[in-house]
């Protein structure tokens, strides 16, 4: 074996580049916390993808891309969101290959002829664009140099009327290699289709699989979908199963390759959403920014674990937590997927939910249905399990009226730092702080930037204290049906962890 030495500082210079990549680029990534001898320093590059907005005619959607300004990261770089390629479908529902028959998607390999191309704009400023109709593609972005660390993108379609009518938001994601839906439903109302979009030069195959109250749901379609390279799939679940279930978990996991993966839910009656990834499988489980006008809200947990458990409900208020009458408790079998009607849990308060095990430890995936409106004026969205905010997260796409902020520290005080953005079109920053007590939830009416025009980001970044939960909403009303749709804030991973060059960089290559 030969041992070749490189140079300290040629050493760390590589491993940041090859790190930065992997922190918002690679399968599994997870931007870990500082360690005792190591620096932080901002990714060097980003891929995120945004699937297929909606199959309505009369949908308006819009983009916005935000890069927060960042110390230390690069003097160059580029940004773009590009449309994928056209649906891997052909036309009569198969996917090509070996794999003919298991695509289900409502494009049925319709030509995309609308691009909704976006260049971002330098840090600190939004850079926003639209499109229109069913012929919206998915779209494919990377972000490298001073673009990259902590680049976000929003997706927002408003769609007046029809099946799953309303606001429908979604942040645009990293790929990765398995994602958690708890939350999903084939109920006759419903019509609910799993997004997955392949942002690589090499086919993915992906596997999907359904998980009820009574368990797996047994069917062999979801196995071995194949994903075109550049390309997006969308799969009506119901073709996944023979019989309608209300309340599913979702499971995508990857063979080979990566996709970005997110759940188009749509119902008749009550609107419809974007259900984004729950939080990886933990032991305890928080669902931030509950709308204080909510009019009911249902929670849906799964364990992939062969044990039971139960979890130990707790709502963390604007004055702490407390635990909802009738609702101190839920039993989770391990591999069922468990439903709890909350009705009015918050009683027109701020409110995040906070799940956690006593007797026992089990991984849990968890989301929340959130209605907001009356019975014929109704309208959905959801809350996935959050990740906590360990540094900076952004939330984009944000307008003088109908957004809000909320932040919980379910275990110790914390303070927060929030950037509301430059405008799209103009306006000056403007930060403003705000101190979150142990085990509250507060809404904050979010700063707007001096002067704005068009549309701006907040960016919220932890100072001191516990950990940080969030979320944001957004609310139009549009015909009196009061439109809403909520987007989770977990940590933007922007900076990445590398050794001092005072370490040992050694690199041992075999002959």
């Amino acid at each position: 074996m030969n041992r070749t030495t490189l140079s300290l500082i040629a050493g760390a210079a590589a491993l940041a580049a090859v790190t930065g990549f992997a922190a918002l680029d690679a399968p599994g990534a997870a931007g870990a916390g500082p360690t005792g001898a190591a620096a932080r320093l901002p990714v060097e590059r980003t891929t995120l993808v945004c699937p297929a907005p909606s199959d309505s005619d009369i949908a308006e959607t819009s983009y916005t891309s935000f890069t927060p300004v960042t110390q230390g990261a690069a003097g160059d770089g580029k940004g773009r969101l590009q449309a994928a390629a056209e649906e891997s479908g052909t036309g009569d529902g198969k996917s090509g290959g070996k794999d003919e028959g298991k695509g289900g998607g409502k494009g049925g390999g319709k030509k995309k002829t609308t691009e909704a191309a976006l260049q971002p704009k330098a840090p600190g400023t939004p850079a926003t664009g639209d499109s229109e109709g069913a012929d919206a593609p998915a779209l494919i972005g990377t972000a490298d140099g001073r673009f990259a660390p902590g680049w976000t993108v929003q997706q927002t379609s408003e769609v007046a009327a029809g099946a799953g009518r309303g606001l429908l938001g979604v942040n645009c994601t990293a790929p990765d290699t398995e994602f958690w839906f708890p939350g999903a439903s084939t109920a006759a109302s419903r019509a609910d289709y799993v997004h997955l979009t392949n942002p690589d030069d090499s086919a993915a195959v992906v596997d999907i699989e359904l998980y009820g109250k009574d368990g797996a749901v047994k069917s062999a379609v979801g196995e071995g979908i194949t994903v075109a390279p550049r390309s997006s799939e969308p799969v009506l679940l119901s073709t996944l199963a023979d019989a309608a279930q209300d309340d599913l978990t979702v499971h995508v996991s990857v063979r080979s390759g990566r996709v970005g993966a997110a759940v188009q839910a749509l119902d008749d009656k009550a609107g419809g959403d974007w259900l984004a990834a729950s939080a990886d499988p933990a032991g305890s489980v928080v669902l931030p920014g509950i709308p204080k006008d909510a009019t009911d809200v249902r929670l849906i947990a799964f364990t992939p674990a062969d044990a039971d458990t139960d979890l130990k409900v707790k709502l963390a208020s604007p004055s702490g937590l407390i635990t909802p009458a009738g609702h101190e408790t839920v039993h989770l079998k391990g591999g069922t997927t468990t439903a709890v009607d909350l009705g009015d849990v918050t009683r027109g308060e701020a409110g995040s939910l906070v799940l956690a095990q006593s007797a026992r430890s089990v991984p849990v995936v968890a989301a929340l249905q959130v209605v907001r409106g009356k019975s014929g004026k109704q309208e959905t969205a959801f809350i996935p399990a959050a990740g906590p905010l360990a540094a900076r997260a952004t939330a984009a796409d944000n307008s003088a009226e109908g957004a809000m902020l909320s932040l919980t520290a379910p275990t110790a005080t914390a303070q927060v730092k929030v950037t509301a953005s430059a405008g799209s079109e103009g306006g000056t920053a403007v930060t403003k702080t705000y101190t979150i007590k142990a085990g509250t939830t507060q809404d904050i009416a979010p700063p707007v930037p001096a002067g704005l025009k068009g549309t701006y980001a907040l960016t919220v970044e932890r100072i001191s204290g516990g950990p940080v939960y969030g979320a944001r909403t957004l609310t139009a009303t549009e015909e009196g049906v009061p439109g809403v749709t909520v987007q989770t804030l977990p940590d933007d991973r922007g900076t990445v962890s590398v050794p001092h060059t005072d370490e040992d960089v050694s690199v041992l290559q075999k002959p």
